[in-house]
This record gives structure tokens, C-alpha cells and sequence, in this order.
């Protein structure tokens, strides 16, 4: 009996997810290796954040999405080591390593939070990139108020109210948008020492606009949006130091101040997973300078036809979750006709369906080709295309349910935090940093 053809899939992000699906009725067997047991809904985990969503919401388990995908199997690790010439995958768990032969092989490891050389920073200014950054920056934001009501020196009170985003891209802006919000009108009158309307959200950036990619109007549209819901935009600001009571910051004159805060969110720079540089290593393929490959035309690795590399790993593409979608749904197909002995498809060719970001409640800029809507509109926009996209029926109903509490009314449907969400991170990095 001929075995079948083996293929393993890296990541249960966007790419390895669709890349999965779409080799459901392909006559192969399907190893899906991630670091968590979740496909993770990355664009809403500013809401998750600001206590809007729970995590269940944007992060459905794996094993229930491919649940009916009788082909498919997942199993949980950190891929460490692909050995391209021995055609396996390595991945470590917490009761060992395992080691998994592949015929072809999806590479969808994504990206990671980059401070560009800063990594001390990450102590004081999670980022946002996984549900443990989600729920560590809720237990800071709303902890933040809750430490504001119990201290007496109004210094101190300043410093617990004034909230940093460092990074103006979509998510700065989004997270920025949401803490004005939560503070000015979900939590006022649940307090008797403060008045939450009060705190400070500052939106930094070196950039000089927000939303740069999105072109000058819209640009505009939402620094001025922003303003108006009363955030602080300052850009042409460079971040040079983080600490725990503060920022340091250097303006374009080259002079430095410092701003006073007890909560700093990261939302600036990205780094491809470290696999990247390890193939790279392996096949001589260049890497871009956040560590991105440089591939073939489709979507393979030089002299490896078997590797595909999708998503935020790719030098050529934009680090969106439609470059993901594509690319994985892209390498599922080549995999596919390779098997059915039919030509390989044209080189990949990512189509772009626009940029679209929140900036408030019922405002939103989109980009779509030669179409450039900011306002209600676009937010209805951004309302449809979230909701179609996230994994399952039940997820859309709770989803749409939540927001329907937040954007018209006032309330916040997660607003439970722990101690135990404000630390484990950095318990658990402490936890690594001693077994290496």
C-alpha cells in the first residue's frame, strides 16, 4: 500500500488555517504544529484588550475548526528545527520534543512583537500580539484605574491615568481609540476618588502621521478623529528609553522629555519568526532586515520546491492577515497539483482588498483601491468584513452581541482581570530564560 503524501503545516494562524482547509479533500494526510491550541483572530485583540471581547471569541480552538477535516490532525509544540534535508520538523512541548517527517511542507509561523533592539522595554510595554498579551494589557488597563482610586498624591494619580501607545499604526490607533472611550464612557460614575474621564491616552510615533499607509486623507481624517475623542497624538517622537514609571521620548529637535505613566502598550515594529533566518540559513535564501524571506516566485523556498512560506514570513508581501489567507490557500493548490501531476499555477500574486482600521465607535477609515471612506460607513464596513471572517457561527452571534453592548451602549462585557494575567508573561519568560 503506497502511503499517502505527507504535509505539515507550521502555525494555526490565518495562512496555516486556510492552507489546512483547503488541502481537506486533497489525498494527504495533514499535521498542523502550534505553539497554542487556538487559531487566533489577531485584528480584535485590541478589543479583547479593553474588555470588549473574550478571548474565546477571536481565538476558537483548533482541534473545533478542523474538526470535521478527517485528514487533518494537530498537535501542540514550538517548532524549533526544520532540517530541510532530512525533511523533518521538530517541535518542543512540555513533556518533550517530537519529531515529524513531511513530504511538503507550509511554513506559517508568523511574526512577533520587535522593540528594534529594546527587548527590555517588552518588561514594561507589552505588545499585541497573542491572547497572553491581551489579557496581561486588560489586567494593566483596568488595573490602572483601580490603583488611581486607591492612591491620595495627585502625582501619583496622574501617573496611574495616563496611558501610552507607542505606534500608530492600525493597532496603536485602535488601542488608543479604545482607552479614551473605555475612560470616557464606560467607566465614569463607577468611581468616587477619580474621575476616569479625566486620564490621558497619548498616541506616539518617529512617523509623522498616523496610519501612513492608508495616504494623506485618510491620515488626516483619523488624527483628527482622534483628537476629538480626546487622544493625544504626538508624533515625530522617538521612543529612546521604558521603565516602569515612565517614558523617555526625543523629539525631531533632538530634545528629550520624559512622560509619567504607569501603562505602556507596544504597538510598534514587528519581527518574523525566528524559523526564518534558520531556513534561510539552510538554503541560502536572503532575508529582509525584520528577518522576512525572499522566495521564489511561488511561494517556495530556493532549491526547495516541497517548502512554502506564507504569510508574515514573506520579504514580498504586506504582513496583513489577506497576504496569509492567499498565500496559504495559494501553496494548498500547488501542493495539490503536484500531486494530480498538472502544471505548477502562475507566480503568486497577492490581491489587495484595502486597509481598513477603527479609530472610534462608528468611525473608521477603508481603503479599497481608488475608494477612500472614513465615518459611519466605513465602519459598517469594518463591521461586515470582521464578522465574516471570524471562525464560527457561535463566535459571531457573542461577538456581534458584544459589540452591540459597547458601541450603543456603555457597558464592557469582559472586564475581569487577575494578577495572574498581569504577570504570567513575564513568570513564564523568566521560566524559559532559566531552562536555556
Amino acid at each position: 500500500m503506497t502511503e499517502r503524501h505527507r504535509v505539515v503545516v507550521i502555525g494555526s494562524g490565518f495562512g496555516g488555517l486556510f492552507a489546512t482547509k483547503a488541502l481537506r479533500r486533497a489525498p494527504v494526510d495533514v499535521t498542523v504544529l502550534a505553539k497554542t491550541t487556538h487559531h487566533l483572530f489577531q485584528p480584535l485583540l485590541y478589543q479583547v484588550a479593553t474588555g470588549i471581547l473574550s478571548e474565546g471569541e477571536i481565538a476558537p480552538a483548533t482541534r473545533e475548526v478542523l474538526r470535521r477535516q478527517r485528514n487533518a490532525r494537530v498537535l501542540l509544540g514550538e517548532v524549533t528545527a526544520v532540517d530541510l534535508a532530512a525533511r523533518t520538523v521538530t517541535s518542543v512541548a512540555p513533556t518533550g520534543s517530537t519529531t515529524t517527517p513531511y513530504d511538503s511542507l507550509i511554513v506559517a509561523a508568523g511574526s512577533s512583537q520587535s522593540y528594534f533592539g529594546n527587548d527590555r522595554f517588552a518588561d514594561f510595554a507589552p505588545g499585541m500580539k497573542s491572547i497572553d498579551d491581551a489579557l496581561e494589557l486588560r489586567g494593566r488597563i483596568f488595573g490602572a484605574f483601580e490603583m488611581a482610586e486607591l492612591a491620595t498624591d495627585p502625582d501619583e494619580i496622574d501617573r496611574w491615568l495616563t496611558f501610552v501607545v507607542v505606534g500608530a499604526g492600525a493597532t496603536g490607533v485602535e488601542m488608543a481609540g479604545q482607552i479614551s472611550e473605555l475612560a470616557r464612557r464606560t467607566l465614569p460614575g463607577d468611581f468616587r476618588n477619580i474621575d476616569p474621564a479625566t486620564a490621558r491616552v497619548i498616541l506616539l510615533d518617529a512617523a509623522p502621521a498616523v496610519l501612513g499607509n492608508f495616504g494623506q486623507k485618510l491620515s488626516e481624517k483619523a488624527a483628527k478623529q482622534l483628537r476629538r475623542i480626546k487622544v493625544d497624538v504626538q508624533l515625530n517622537a522617538k521612543v529612546v528609553d521604558v521603565d516602569a514609571t515612565g517614558i523617555d521620548v526625543e523629539d525631531a529637535d533632538g530634545q528629550r522629555r520624559r512622560i509619567a505613566s504607569m501603562c505602556k502598550i507596544w504597538a510598534a515594529g514587528v519581527a518574523a519568526s525566528p524559523l526564518g533566518a534558520q531556513l534561510a540559513g539552510q538554503c541560502g535564501a536572503a532575508t529582509d532586515r525584520v528577518g522576512r524571506l525572499h522566495l521564489e516566485p511561488d511561494l517556495s523556498l530556493p532549491g526547495h520546491p516541497e517548502v512554502f512560506v506564507v504569510g508574515d514570513m514573506t520579504a514580498e508581501q504586506p504582513g496583513v492577515a489577506q497576504v496569509a489567507i492567499q498565500g496559504g490557500r495559494y501553496a494548498a493548490k500547488q501542493v495539490r497539483r503536484r500531486l494530480a501531476d498538472r502544471g505548477p499555477q502562475p507566480p503568486f500574486a497577492y490581491r489587495d482588498k484595502g486597509s481598513m482600521a477603527t479609530v472610534s465607535r462608528f468611525h473608521a477609515v477603508v481603503s479599497v483601491k481608488n475608494l477612500q471612506l472614513a465615518g459611519f460607513l466605513a465602519w459598517l464596513m469594518w463591521l461586515a468584513l470582521h464578522l465574516f471572517y471570524i471562525v464560527g457561527f457561535k463566535s459571531r452571534v457573542t461577538t456581534l452581541l458584544h459589540w452591540t453592548i459597547s458601541f450603543v451602549g456603555r457597558g464592557r462585557s469582559e472586564r475581569t482581570t487577575t494578577l495572574q494575567q498581569v504577570y504570567a508573561r513575564q513568570a513564564l519568560q523568566r521560566l524559559d530564560d532559566s531552562r536555556t
